[in-house]
């Protein structure tokens, strides 16, 4: 009945929850009838003087457990599952007898009957809550500010209208369907979708040759035009609908003064009964880009809400999980879609920033979505155990900007977080059940608290992106600027905008001691190469770091210095004023190589030289610590973590880079006679104590 449970929460048939289980406990019931009492006959053949019925049950427990997850683990992890599942099942039954027998003893009261049974419904009740929901979780508290202006994450001062627009004909959802307030028109995708089930049209009443265009739209009441933000969901089950999932963030951009759609792409999500349609990614982007001309075609149309309501020249788009890569593909669209003259007015719509949240990082024929001048923000949890790789990671390096832009980009990692609870209907189980149970979920911050982080990280994003408010800049430069509207946990983040003067990204070549403007660069006691960073899976993020790595305990430092003959590049007309450069802790590698687990003593200082020879030298914990990178422990055991899903798991963590702002001033303070404006002639990591190894890439100034 539990293994049966479990394969029915993650086959949905839209019938919702309760036919679901009620068909799945149906067929387990008549199928162990039929399968147990036939082994029973088998054995009574034997003349095994054995409890046949008893063995025939176990046997068909065993083998139904095991094929259950065996359509979606591997052998081993299913044998292991299936023998445990099923003695933990004969020890409750044994259990459960014994306590019977007593239940059922002349000498037994019925006050401790009735407190049997009380205990006996208490006890299946917590294991069913903790299993589906994932155990207990810790709660941390949120210290917030009153003030609206300050804390981001708290509604604005508008009133809220919300309506749904979609094609009228939605037979799962009737705010889709027959209460739909604003009707839309259909669009034909075959150019794009050519695997489309004949049971997938049968079950939604459509294909590929006209999709909905169906959204849930949250305005702001009053007179005037207003920036316009789309949401997208990710590939969740397609039964189990995700577009309401973000109505708290509807809700919260709207009463800020942006006109919010969450929009459903649900008929392109998997289906246990019918797959995936292909070029499902393409269409994800293609499907916002026809929202875009939906919405024009409403705001241009007397009588709808959208009427002369809608700012077509500041538009963003939120994306979670696969909408996170779409809405970065949506944002690129020439580079898949510069042949579709079904969108030849694209110029009417000047998208300016874009928020992914966990988002993928797929190539789409066999490319990538590059920005250039858009705003990009981007959220991961460290417990993530869907997109277990931080993917947004790979976006954030290919979004570039013109010098001087008004753009920028930033990056927040954070420990506790999972995949799921950014989405209110997704549950807390990041893959779906069977085999979603074997995830570990303690620990965790709440969903609560992982909402908290999502509005108050994108609401701050638009207000700065669409709404020019610049009280926010801090809090996306360093994280420390926010703390105290966040949940308690730990953080990492990267940021970069326009007015950034790079030195070196380490891309430029593959001579090591060449540097950009004429800079050499040279290493003295001490291991350095440009390597490729890598996500938790061990594959490419794009992008070419620094690694430095001191390989002797003892007094002589490990130097690493960068110099320019004629000065480092300085930003035009303005003298320079922050250092900046993004640093991930590699100490880690040096522990799992070589069994050596403490580096409290490793130190890293910071060197900077003037044109005129003039030296200030820094301890970088003066500005802040190494970053803590979480490891985390995905499954219930680390047996698991090795094995389970092809190994994905088995890796603790990822380089996860943290930006560092140093101000000039706190140089200038240690040696008055250091003058950054004159020119800066080089720049040294000096490595000094026990052994370390740190990764250093994005070097330049401001």
């Amino acid at each position: 009945m539990f293994a049966f449970a479990l394969a029915a929460l993650g086959l949905p048939t839209g019938l919702g929850l309760g036919m679901d289980l009620l068909l799945a406990l149906f067929v387990a019931t008549i199928a162990m009838f039929i399968v147990a009492n036939a082994i029973a006959v088998l054995l009574a053949l034997t003349g095994l003087p054995a409890p046949r019925l008893f063995i025939g049950t176990v046997l068909f427990d065993l083998g139904t457990i095991f094929f259950i997850f065996y359509n979606e683990e591997s052998f081993a992890i299913s044998s292991v599952v299936a023998v445990t599942l099923t003695l933990l099942g004969v020890i409750a039954g044994l259990l459960w007898g014994l306590l019977a027998k007593i239940y059922n003893s002349h000498r037994t009261s019925k006050r401790l009957r009735a407190g049997m049974k009380i205990a006996a419904a208490l006890c299946i009740s917590i294991v069913m809550w903790t299993v589906v929901s994932g155990g207990i979780q810790s709660v941390q508290s949120i210290a917030v500010s009153d003030h609206v202006e300050l804390n981001p994450a708290l509604p604005g001062s508008y009133s809220v209208q919300s309506f749904n627009y979609g094609s009228g004909t939605d037979i799962w959802q009737r705010e889709f369907g027959a209460e739909v307030d604003l009707l839309s028109q259909s669009v034909d995708a075959s150019a794009y979708i050519s695997k489309w089930s004949k049971y997938r049209k049968l079950y939604l009443g459509y294909d590929q040759h006209a999709l909905p265009l169906n959204g849930r739209v949250w305005m702001p009441e009053g007179s005037g035009t207003y920036p316009l933000i789309l949401i997208v969901h990710g590939n969740h089950l397609m039964e189990d609908w995700s577009d309401a999932g973000y109505a708290y963030l509807g809700e919260q951009l709207a009463s800020r003064g942006f006109i919010t759609v969450s929009i459903d792409e649900n008929f392109l999500n998997y289906s246990s009964w019918t797959g995936i349609p292909n070029n499902d990614m393409k269409v994800r982007a293609w499907i916002l880009l026809k929202h875009l001309q939906q919405i024009q075609t409403f705001a241009e149309s007397p009588g709808t809400p959208f009427y002369s309501k809608v700012d077509m020249d500041n538009i963003a788009l939120v994306g979670h999980s696969r909408g996170g890569q779409a809405i970065a593909m949506a944002a690129d669209y020439t580079r898949w879609f510069s042949s579709d003259n079904t969108l030849d007015n694209m110029e009417l719509f000047n998208i300016k920033a874009l928020a992914a949240i966990a988002p993928t990082d797929k190539k789409v024929d066999e490319t990538g979505a590059k920005l250039k001048d858009i705003s990009y923000l981007t959220i991961q949890g460290a417990n993530d155990g869907d997109v277990s790789d931080f993917d947004g990671d790979r976006q954030y390096n290919r979004t570039s900007f013109s010098k001087g832009a008004n753009a920028f980009k930033a990056s927040l990692y954070v420990s506790g977080a999972n995949h799921s609870q950014f989405n209110t209907e997704w549950g807390l189980r990041d893959i779906s059940f069977p085999k979603g149970i074997l995830l570990k979920r303690y620990n965790f911050l709440t969903g609560v608290e992982q909402r908290t982080i999502a509005k108050g990280y994108i609401s701050a994003f638009m207000e700065t992106a669409l709404h020019q408010q610049e009280q926010y800049w801090p809090m996306f430069r360093d994280y420390r600027e926010a703390l105290r509207l966040l949940p308690e946990t730990t953080y990492i983040n990267q940021f970069e905008d326009g007015q950034f003067t790079m030195w070196t990204r380490f891309e430029e070549d593959s001579n090591r001691k060449t540097l950009p403007g004429g800079g050499q660069a040279e290493g003295t006691n001490i291991i350095w190469r440009e390597e490729e960073t890598k996500n938790r899976g061990k594959s490419s993020k794009g992008d070419h770091a620094l690694v430095l790595e001191r390989s002797n305990s003892g007094s002589a430092e490990s130097i690493y210095s960068m110099s320019w003959v004629f000065g480092a590049p300085l930003p035009e007309n303005q003298p320079p004023d922050t250092l900046s450069f993004s640093l991930a802790d590699q100490c880690r590698l040096l522990s799992e190589l070589e069994e050596e687990t403490d580096h409290g003593d490793f130190h890293i200082e910071v060197e900077l030289t003037d044109t005129d020879g003039a030296k200030a030298r820094l301890p970088l914990s003066h500005f802040r610590d190494l970053p803590t990178v979480p490891e985390v422990q995905f499954t219930l055991h680390p047996w698991l973590e090795q094995h389970m899903s092809d190994g994905k798991y088995k890796n603790p963590t990822e380089a996860i880079f943290q930006t560092y702002r140093l101000p000039l001033t706190e140089f200038i303070s240690v040696n008055t006679k250091f003058a950054p404006e004159k020119g800066i002639q080089s720049l040294s990591f000096i490595l000094s104590g026990d052994r370390g190894r740190i990764m250093l890439d994005d070097i330049g100034i401001y």
